[in-house]
């Protein structure tokens, strides 16, 4: 893989993916303080309770994919990158 190609899988992670990754990490975690205000506040109410719950739930399996995401994107862009060192040899 030529320097450019490496360059452009580069520049398309840092700033389209790692982002957007950000954002949606941010968007996860304010779904769990949601949920975890949701349901400190309706402590006596069993049905928001529930959906407290669900919304902190949600919002950690939301920053697991992220987190989980972020490390394949990392894996990926390292592989390619070495690919192209060698296929410069």
């Amino acid at each position: 893989m030529s320097d450019e190609a490496t360059k452009l899988i580069s520049n398309i992670k840092g700033y389209i993916f790692n982002p957007i990754i950000g954002f949606m990490f941010a968007v996860a975690v304010a779904m769990f303080i949601y949920g975890i205000v949701e349901y400190i506040w309706s402590a006596d109410n069993e049905d928001k309770v529930a959906v407290g719950k669900k919304h902190m739930i949600w919002g950690i399996v939301g920053m697991s994919v992220m987190i989980a995401v972020y490390g394949l994107l990392n894996i990926l862009s390292k592989f390619w990158s070495e690919l192209g060192w060698i296929a410069g040899l």
